[in-house]
C-alpha cells in the first residue's frame, strides 16, 4: 500500500512581478558579496547560530527525502588541531606532485599552499558526511539515493545561510578525507564530502583577485 499522503501547500508566498524581480536582484547583489575566505578571526561564534544555519541546510531537496547527510560540528581546539595535522599531511602530498602539474597551475591564481592554519584559527569546522544508508525521519533504516547530489545541495544551502547570518566560510576538500571518519567518530559507511571552515574574517582579510572573475550569463546559461 502506498505511503503517499498529500498535504496542502500553505506557506508559499507570491509577489507581484515587479517585486519578484526586485527581490531577485537584491539577492543577486547580496550573494555577490559572498566570498570564500582563508583569513579567519578566532572571534567566537555562538553555537546557536551554527545550529540555525544547519537547520536551514537540512531543508535542502534530496533523494526520496531520506536526508542522507550528517553535519559534524567541531569547536574543540584539540580536535581542530588533529584535523589540521591530518589535512596538512594529505595537502603536502598533493602539492608535492600528487595533484599533477595542470591542477597545481590552475590553483596558482588562488595562492593556496599546504599550510592550513585556518583549520585551527576559525571557531568552527563542520564536516559534512553523506551516507549510503541511514535512518530516515520516520525512524526506519533505508538505502539512500542521489547521495552526492543531495549533500551538495545541502552544502549550498549551508553556505548561503552562513553568509546571510554575517559569517564567512571556506569549503576545504583535502583528498582523501578518510581521517575525518576516525576523528569525528563517524561510521565507515559515511563518506566525508566537505570540511567547512566557519567564522568571521580576520582584520585585513584578503581574497584572490582571480576569485572575482565570474563568467557572464551567456557563458553559463542557454534559453531554448
Amino acid at each position: 500500500m502506498s505511503r503517499y499522503q498529500p498535504v496542502p501547500l500553505t506557506d508559499h508566498v507570491e509577489w507581484p512581478a515587479d517585486e519578484m524581480q526586485a527581490r531577485a536582484e537584491t539577492f543577486l547583489a547580496d550573494i555577490r558579496r559572498r566570498h570564500t575566505v582563508r583569513d579567519f578571526s578566532s572571534r567566537p561564534v555562538p553555537r546557536l547560530l551554527i545550529e540555525t544555519c544547519i537547520r536551514a541546510a537540512g531543508t535542502a531537496p534530496n533523494g526520496a527525502n531520506h536526508q542522507p547527510w550528517h553535519f559534524c560540528v567541531i569547536g574543540d581546539p584539540a580536535v581542530k588541531r588533529r584535523i589540521r595535522e591530518a589535512a596538512e599531511t594529505e595537502e603536502r602530498e598533493f602539492y608535492a606532485g600528487k595533484a599533477g602539474e595542470e591542477w597545481l597551475k590552475a590553483l596558482g591564481p588562488l595562492g593556496t599552499d599546504p599550510d592550513k592554519p585556518f583549520l585551527e584559527t576559525a571557531p568552527w569546522l563542520i564536516g559534512v558526511f553523506g551516507a549510503r544508508r541511514s535512518v530516515s525521519a520516520d525512524g526506519v533504516l533505508r538505502k539512500n539515493y542521489y547521495v552526492p547530489e543531495s549533500v551538495s545541495i545541502a552544502v549550498g544551502f549551508l553556505i548561503v545561510a552562513l553568509h546571510q547570518a554575517g559569517l564567512v566560510s571556506l569549503t576545504h576538500t583535502p583528498a582523501p578525507m578518510g581521517f575525518l571518519n576516525e576523528i569525528c567518530g563517524r561510521p565507515d559507511e559515511e563518506k566525508p564530502y566537505i570540511l567547512m571552515v566557519v567564522g568571521y574574517p580576520a582584520p585585513g582579510a584578503t581574497i584572490p583577485a582571480h576569485a572575482l572573475e565570474k563568467k557572464p550569463l551567456e557563458a553559463i546559461a542557454s534559453f531554448l
